[in-house]
């Protein structure tokens, strides 16, 4: 086995979670390709004498379920072992590994529908228990590798380095990155606006009384951001993703969202836009802005079709739609969150209160706050 899973299982379960003695572990692999980090995150638990307990997804998961019935209240109902987990645990590890594209847009938009929400339940039940220390982690795959144009080889350095576990203290890198991070959180307490311009965006959002968050190595693994909840109803302008996103296993392609008020007025998108749509009509909140966010990992130095790789890509910011971070200030309420990430090195810019802050997605030297 690659001894990086095991350098990984050891910051996550030392750092990113701070497993203690008795504490209820949940390790949940989203595919049979999770193993190898499973058990190294597992031994890690035992090691501290907390309780571990593995689940660990057959592949393909929600394509079976959506083939094999038509009953939607079925398709619709969370598992109930997982609910009990998410309710019970005290802390939550995920493990995004997945073993083939997963692609469902083919499906009728009401069985996508309710399968996103059985999905849904144990996530919103996770947000609602702020005491829980939780992971999101990703493993290399060979349908990661493929959305990224690289090798299994390539890609697994790539992943390996961004989460740091190539040095030999991996747990101070991500100390150093927290110092770094705070630096510009310090700087955008108490700011009013951002905007950003750029070929492809053109947006304004105001950050008044809003809490930006340093996030590094705590919540994702990799990880790496700045990020808060933009207030509501500020958003303003428009904004053009080239490249796809994905939602619960949906790519949606050229996508083209304008804003007033705060909310989604006009949705466009190159390919499923029907999806789109469906998604933005999901409830009030949908249309409306979660959270905005700025990468900071320098070790992502490319897009490659991971959101949880992407958003922490340094000269990238990402836009949610949907649920807001309460802790941030954040008010929106939404059964969705969907992360869409923008590459700034095109020659767009980022403003703070009328300040430049960054120039084709190179932070400046920042004034003292």
């Amino acid at each position: 086995m690659d001894q990086r899973y095991r350098s990984m299982a050891q910051v996550i379960i030392e750092y990113s979670t701070a497993v203690r003695a008795g504490d209820l572990v949940l390790i949940r692999g989203l595919s049979p390709l999770a193993e190898p980090l499973v058990q190294m995150l597992y031994s890690e638990a035992m090691a501290r004498e907390a309780l571990p307990f593995n689940y660990l997804h057959i592949g393909g998961e929600d394509r079976l379920a959506i083939e094999a019935t038509d009953n939607l209240g079925l398709l619709a109902e969370p598992n109930p072992m997982l609910v009990d987990m998410y309710q019970r645990a005290d802390v939550i590890i995920g493990i995004q590994a997945p073993d083939r594209f997963s692609d469902l847009s083919h499906y009728p938009h009401r069985k996508q529908h309710a399968r996103s929400v059985a999905n849904d339940v144990p996530i919103r039940i996770q947000k609602g228990r702020p005491s829980v220390r939780r992971c999101t982690a990703l493993v290399p795959t060979q349908v990661h590798a493929q959305a990224a144009d690289m090798s299994l080889p390539e890609f697994s350095d790539f992943l390996f380095r961004a989460c740091k576990v190539h040095l030999p203290d991996p747990v101070r890198a991500w100390q150093q990155l927290s110092r770094r991070q705070s630096q510009l959180v310090n700087y955008l307490s108490g700011k009013c606006s951002v905007t950003v311009v750029g070929a492809h965006i053109e947006l304004t959002m105001a950050i008044k009384d809003r809490v930006f968050i340093n996030s590094a190595g705590k919540a994702n693994f990799p990880d790496g951001e700045v990020f808060t909840s933009p207030v509501e109803e500020s958003v303003e302008g428009w904004v053009h993703f080239p490249r796809a996103a994905s939602y619960h296993g949906v790519a949606v392609a050229g996508i083209e969202l304008q804003f007033e008020a705060g909310k989604v007025v006009k949705a466009t998108a190159a390919q499923n836009e029907a999806y789109l749509l469906e998604l933005l009509n999901r409830d009030v909140g949908a249309r409306y802005m979660g959270e905005f966010g700025i990468g900071m990992n320098s070790d992502v130095d490319r897009l490659t079709g991971s959101t949880l790789l992407d958003e922490k890509m340094a000269g990238s910011i990402h836009l949610a739609l949907g649920q807001g971070f309460p802790d941030a200030g954040g008010r929106n309420r939404s059964a969705i969150h969907w992360d869409l990430v923008y590459d700034l090195r095109d020659g767009a810019e980022l403003w703070v209160d009328g300040q430049l802050i960054s120039v084709n997605g190179l932070l400046i030297d920042l004034p003292s706050a």
